[in-house]
Parts: structure tokens; C-alpha cells; sequence
């Protein structure tokens, strides 16, 4: 009962800090993990559970490819989004989608593929920094290649993989103009929020106790 009651305490103090737009942080595995949970039905604490196992797949089977997610984020930001993951060049920051990291039906295996995929965003970035050639947006085509061959390898290497590597086989098989497309980032804004709005409308189970 007391546990129950801390558990209700805690998701009421996360859930005010996201009304106000503050992110719950913390240190998981040597990467800063900023959580804004905007959504009443996800459980912050899932998804920073969520975090730890996805990190730690990382670790344990691309040790060196954590290594450089250390060195080459600033954090993992959590948060809604209209995709699944994104770099965000200006911030040093790779973004993760609330409700992808929550989403039982996605295994760690997948999530961890696609922070993967943008830390290798985020490694492409620096590098292009440091040699002062062309950056990210124009080579978006040649840059996404990349990042779905290391969404590959990891694929091919951890247990459950089989739809890592079937998606980014998928993927690497466009034409460039299809592998990056253009997204209308206003509308898929507006499906978001249309989606939060059913979210918060939908029926919840009482809480135990």
C-alpha cells in the first residue's frame, strides 16, 4: 500500500513538471536521460527502464558504439515527436519518442536500433565539423545511408534483431529521394497532437489500492 502510494506520488510530481514543460533527468549508464512526459497513459518510469535496457544492449554488443554515444551526445531528450528518433545538430541532443520508448510492441532491440541510428546522426555532425565538410542537410540522402548501415550491423549482431535488419534492408533499398524524404513537419506536428488528444480522452483503469 505505502509502495503504491509513493508510485502515485512520484507519477503526480513527473506529471507536473511536464505541464510546465520541465523534463525529469537523469545520469543512466554515463548519458544524461531527459524525459518530458506529456502523456497521462505512459509511465515515465517505464521509459527511463526503457533507457537502461536499451543503453545496456549497447554496451554489451557494440561496446565502442557506446563509447562514442558518450562522447558524442550531450543527452537522450524524450519527448513527443512526430518519428521515431531524430539528431537535433543545434542541441548536441538525440531525440527518442515518448510513446515509441513506452510502446511494448517495439522490443529494446528496436529502440536501441534507432538510437543507434541517430548517434551515428550525431557522430557524422561532429565529424563534419572538425573537417569542415558539407554538413548534414546536404547530404541528407548519403548521411542516412550511413546511419542505416550502422542500424544494420547492430541488427545483425543482437538477439532479436530480425526486424532491425529487415527495416533497415528495407530502407537502404530506396531511391535517395525516398531514404530522406521531405516531411511536412507542420502536419505531422498536427497528427501528434490530434493523437495526445485521444490519448487523453480514452478510458483508464482505476489505480490499485
Amino acid at each position: 500500500m505505502i509502495r503504491q502510494w509513493l508510485d502515485r506520488s512520484r507519477d503526480a510530481l513527473q506529471r507536473a513538471r511536464a505541464e510546465q514543460g520541465l523534463p525529469v533527468t537523469r545520469e543512466i549508464r554515463g548519458v544524461r536521460v531527459a524525459v518530458l512526459n506529456t502523456r497521462p497513459d505512459v509511465s515515465t518510469e517505464r521509459v527511463f527502464a526503457r533507457a537502461d535496457a536499451v543503453l545496456a544492449l549497447v554496451e554489451r554488443y557494440q561496446p565502442w558504439r557506446a563509447a562514442h554515444l558518450r562522447r558524442d551526445l550531450r543527452a537522450i531528450a524524450v519527448r513527443r515527436f512526430p518519428c521515431r528518433g531524430a539528431f537535433l545538430p543545434d542541441e548536441g541532443v538525440c531525440l527518442l519518442e515518448l510513446t515509441f520508448m513506452a510502446n511494448p510492441d517495439f522490443s529494446d532491440a528496436q529502440v536501441a536500433a534507432t538510437l543507434v541510428h541517430e548517434g551515428m546522426h550525431a557522430r557524422l555532425d561532429r565529424f563534419c565539423e572538425r573537417h569542415g565538410v558539407p554538413p548534414f542537410p546536404h547530404q541528407a540522402a548519403r548521411h542516412e545511408r550511413i546511419c542505416r548501415r550502422a542500424e544494420l550491423d547492430f541488427g545483425l549482431v543482437v538477439p532479436g534483431g530480425e526486424p532491425v535488419v529487415a527495416r533497415a534492408l528495407a530502407s537502404l533499398a530506396l531511391a535517395d529521394e525516398e531514404v530522406a524524404p521531405a516531411i511536412d513537419w507542420q502536419v505531422a506536428a498536427g497528427n501528434v497532437a490530434r493523437a495526445d488528444v485521444r490519448a487523453a480522452a480514452a478510458p483508464r483503469p482505476p489505480a490499485d489500492g
